[in-house]
């Protein structure tokens, strides 16, 4: 299985964000890695690097590497519609990001955990592949044995009111992915438009 396993600290201060959860650290040294931070590097960045690092932060934000992350693109610039919106629609549709939207996991590392340890089931099957792409109305749920296991239920703690393309039932720790969501209801910092712009280089 293929992911992202350096240091997420560092991630986070290249970008100025805690894309990769704990930002706890940022307050504490914001610089960007490297001995001399910021000193050393150009004050503003060409319309490449922007583009390239936009690209950068949202493959880090969902955990996906390059090669997936193109595919994703590709399949999103098939589709009708604004091809930068659909881009986020499906990296949001991803199993193991609705997992962590839906409180099952504290974050997205530990939402694909779960799901390829065979934890999470769809539609009443057990899938444990993190990128499967959801449909609207496909029901995910922890799977009866795991709902028995307290380090599993103990790390739940609901949907987010604001995640409104999800619905979830926390005595039973079901949810259900509704539709795909529009753009200005995904909370992630990502100029999707400067990925389109990459790619169609």
């Amino acid at each position: 299985m293929a992911r992202y396993t350096g240091p997420k600290t560092k991630i986070s201060r290249i970008f100025g964000e805690p894309i990769l959860g704990n930002g706890k650290w940022l307050g504490k040294n914001s610089n960007p890695p490297g001995q001399h931070g910021e000193k050393r590097k150009r004050k503003t960045l060409g319309e490449y690097a922007l583009q390239l690092r936009e690209k950068q932060k949202a493959k880090y934000t969902y955990g996906v590497l390059e090669k997936q992350f193109r595919k994703t693109y590709e399949e999103a610039n098939r589709r009708k519609g604004v091809t930068g919106e659909n881009l986020i629609k499906l990296l949001e549709s991803r199993l193991d990001n609705t997992v962590f939207r839906l409180g099952l996991a504290p974050s997205r590392p530990a939402a694909r955990q779960l799901v390829s340890h065979k934890h999470i089931e769809v539609n009443g099957e057990v899938v444990n592949i993190p990128s499967y792409l959801l449909k609207p109305g496909d029901v995910i749920t922890l799977k009866e044995s795991s709902k028995n296991r307290s380090s599993i239920t103990s790390n739940v703690k609901g949907k987010n009111p604001k995640f409104t393309w999800l619905d979830f039932n926390e005595s039973t720790f079901t949810g259900t992915f509704i539709t795909y969501p529009e753009r200005e209801m995904v909370p992630e910092n990502i100029r999707e438009q400067l990925i389109v712009e990459l790619y169609n280089k």
